[in-house]
């Protein structure tokens, strides 16, 4: 039966509102950005193609006639960089900004005449002509969609209630901005100090030229030996490739004191820090400024208005809209973070008494509830959309808290609005329910049907690629652990080693076949029989399978993939699917197979083979 949405008392709806109906949505949904678009592309074809430039590019060596100290224009630089390959994923606007200051200094410095003689100089500017692209076309899709939205509302304007008018975004952007951008003005006043002392105490020293003389290491620190006026001097270098022994090299002395011309103080750590902080404190400040601006501008005068319908999802706490002739909640329009809206008679207000506590008390029971998965779906509401919907803009919405709640909240967005289309690694539109809601049984079943053969559910690609990923942790644990000899690392490998061989040994090949007396499940160490009367459940838990028994212990396999990331990538998880499967057979025996599963269907685990892997390379880091 369906649940009706919880309707909007007929006060609260602007006249003239007009629904916002699925014709008119898909048009919207239409007018979003396309798939190569995606700032995913840009972001990924950004940074291959500076790490292959700055690869590529020879670092200029350090000299007396141009030492290397503090680069001021080029730390700015990298800072701009920085920031617009943030901005590409979050701020079009700025980033089209940041990207043309980044292509101009490349220009000025000739990277234009370099591109054509230097794959990489190429490829960083084919990247970045994509990524203005992109960053265009991003821009040009918003416009359409609010002429989209505009059209639907049928050009009626109403101003923001109330309580929205005193709405204000940003606030935490700017807080978190403001010790950032401190530390970065402190690393910036700390090297100046640093070069500052540096020029003060060089001005009256002795200058020295001498030949390079030995080039040592000590505890990890190049030192250089340098013989001139007759003295030994030991420095050290950051750049021992720029000095090779017998090269002549320019020192200053001040008794003690002394250093290379070429190198003349060290001040990488505050300059890492004024980079750091710089980079962050702008880009939390760009956001603030950004939602502080735009929510102004949703409040400055009438903003159309449409009727839709609207539900907050538990999984990641997003506001989803639906057209209002969509009353299942089966195509949303498009998503975004809300807040409630308080106006001054709610902030003046005081404790409600014994009802503000069973309210609490009745909050925290729902909480407890949907961490435990076991909340119903939220209900659909119909609620008044104010403002123009397009991606990355600010809304604000009327609607009734649900069935049980008869007062009116007003919500405002806080992240921009995202259309719900298929991201850039989806095959297709991905199902807005919440993450722990399972398949119909009658759907499961539809899926199975009767079989003589036995059913198999084995390590697919993916889980075989966590338990890849796991093997190269491990393979570098072993070496860590063994590199230096004996050591205290080695207890830690005893503790350790165990449990990664036994999670890589299953995510690389678990298998569950189920035959006509039971299942047999593979795992890292040994096979094992199960039969049917004697299991509880079977179920999907912490990306692992389990398999509840009466009378003994579970059975568990895991890891036996990544639901999350293979859901966010527009994949089906094999894991759960199993588990559903595997539970439905459980309930219908019907659905069983008729057969008993030979030998070679039951698996074999991979456990001792891998620890045989294991002795051999862990022998190979001690001998070699």
């Amino acid at each position: 039966m369906t649940t009706l949405p919880v309707p909007l008392p007929a006060e609260h709806i602007p006249p003239g509102t007009a629904a916002w109906l699925t014709p008119d949505a898909r048009r919207w949904l239409a007018a979003a950005p396309a798939r190569w678009a995606h700032p995913l592309w840009a972001l990924s074809a950004l940074t291959a193609s500076l790490v292959w430039d700055v690869a590529a590019t020879p670092v200029a060596p350090c000299t007396s006639a141009a030492p290397c100290g503090t680069d001021w224009p080029g730390m700015g630089l990298v800072a701009v960089l920085l920031l617009s390959l943030y901005w590409v994923w979050r701020q079009p606007r700025l980033a089209l900004a940041g990207l043309g200051a980044t292509l101009a200094a490349y220009a000025a410095e000739g990277g234009f005449a370099a591109a054509l003689g230097e794959p990489s100089a190429l490829a960083f500017l084919v990247a970045a002509a994509f990524a203005l692209a992109g960053l265009v076309h991003r821009l040009a899709a918003a416009g359409r969609q609010r002429a989209c939205a505009t059209e639907a509302s049928g050009g009626i304007a109403h101003p923001l209630p109330t309580a929205a008018q005193g709405f204000r975004r940003g606030r935490l952007s700017f807080v978190l901005a403001t010790p950032l951008l401190l530390a970065a003005g402190f690393g910036c006043w700390q090297a100046g100090q640093v070069a500052g002392a540096y020029e003060e105490r060089a001005a009256g020293a002795a200058l020295l030229s001498g030949r390079v003389a030995a080039l040592a290491q000590d505890e990890d620190v190049d030192v250089l030996t340098v013989e001139a006026d007759g003295r030994t001097h030991r420095l050290e270098t950051a750049y021992p490739e720029d000095f090779p022994v017998g090269s002549r090299v320019d020192i200053v002395v001040d008794g003690d004191w002394k250093a290379l011309v070429a190198e003349p103080y060290d001040a990488f750590g505050w300059e890492l820090l004024a980079v750091a902080g710089s980079v962050s404190g702008l880009a939390f400040l760009a956001n603030g400024l950004t939602g502080r601006t735009r929510s102004k501008r949703l409040r400055r005068g009438p903003q159309p208005v449409l009727q839709v319908l609207v539900r907050e999802d538990d999984a990641d706490g997003r506001t989803r809209v639906f057209a209002a002739d969509d009353p299942e909640g089966l195509r949303p329009i498009l998503h975004f973070h809300s807040l409630y809206a308080f106006g001054e008679e709610e902030d003046e207000a005081g404790p409600g008494g014994a009802e503000d506590d069973t309210a609490a008390l009745a909050g925290l029971d729902r909480v407890a509830e949907i961490l435990g998965g076991q909340a119903p779906p939220p209900p659909l509401r119909q609620a008044v959309l104010y403002g123009a919907p397009c991606t990355s803009a600010e809304v604000a919405f009327v609607a009734l808290g649900d069935a049980d709640e008869p007062e009116v909240s007003v919500e405002c967005s806080v992240s921009g609005v995202r259309p719900t289309v298929p991201g850039p690694l989806q095959r297709g539109p991905r199902s807005p329910g919440r993450k722990s809601q399972q398949r119909p049984w009658e759907e499961v079943a539809a899926g199975l049907g009767p079989t003589e053969e036995p059913r198999a559910w084995a390590a697919d690609g993916f889980s075989r690629a966590v338990g890849c990923g796991l093997l190269l942790v491990q393979g570098g644990g072993i070496w860590a652990g063994l590199d230096d000899g004996p050591s205290w690392r080695w207890l830690w490998l005893a503790v350790v080693l165990p449990w990664m061989v036994t999670a890589v040994a299953t995510a690389l090949g678990w298998r569950v076949t189920a035959d006509r007396d039971g299942l047999w499940v593979t795992g890292a160490w040994r096979v094992r029989r199960v039969p049917w009367h004697a299991i509880v459940s079977v179920r999907h838990s912490e990306d692992g399978i389990r398999v509840d028994r009466a009378e003994d212990s579970s059975v568990d396999l895991s890891p036996t993939g990544w639901a999350w990331l293979e859901r966010r990538l527009g994949r089906e998880p094999l894991a759960p699917r199993a588990a559903e499967e595997l539970g439905l057979l459980l309930l219908r025996p019907e659905l069983r197979p008729s057969q008993e599963a030979p030998t070679g269907r039951q698996g074999m685990p991979v456990g001792p083979l891998l620890v045989a892997l294991s002795v051999l390379w862990g022998a190979a880091v001690l001998l070699l």
